[in-house]
Parts: C-alpha cells; sequence; structure tokens
C-alpha cells in the first residue's frame, strides 16, 4: 500500500503543476519512450509490448522497493537535471 500511496502522492503534486510545467514534463517524458531511431528521421515507435514489459518491471520494482523516493524524482524535475 505504501507504494500507492506515494504514486497517488505524485499524481497530486503534477495536477498542482502550472499548464507549462505540464507540458515540459510531458514531452520529456515522451521523447523518453521514443526509441533513438526516431529522433534520426526513422518513423519506427516503441511497440506496445515495449511499453507494456516497462511498466511490469517498473511496477516490480516499486514493489519490491528498488524504486527511489517520490522526493528525489520530484527534486529531480524542480531542478531540471
Amino acid at each position: 500500500m505504501r507504494a500507492s500511496a506515494a504514486m497517488e502522492n505524485l499524481w497530486l503534486y503534477l495536477q498542482s503543476l502550472p499548464r507549462s510545467n505540464k507540458r515540459w514534463l510531458s514531452e520529456r517524458l515522451l521523447e523518453d519512450l521514443r526509441p533513438k531511431a526516431a529522433e534520426e528521421g526513422d518513423e519506427e515507435y516503441i511497440s506496445k509490448e515495449e511499453v507494456l514489459a516497462g511498466i511490469d518491471a517498473g511496477l516490480k520494482d516499486l514493489k519490491e522497493g528498488r524504486m527511489r523516493p517520490a522526493r528525489e524524482l520530484l527534486n529531480e524535475l524542480r531542478n531540471g537535471i
């Protein structure tokens, strides 16, 4: 339950951001999902299976406590690191 509470807190924080910050964040997240080939002009995108595998791996890490704290993530987002 602790992980879902942390995710809920992160979601509430993200909802409180100004629209311009949400747009900036969404663009960065989408860039992160695109494969390198797409940046070089190739129209290939990440497959549904790859996205689902990444989500599955992330949830397993979260469940096993291998994720970094939400505060650390938020600080990184605020500082643009």
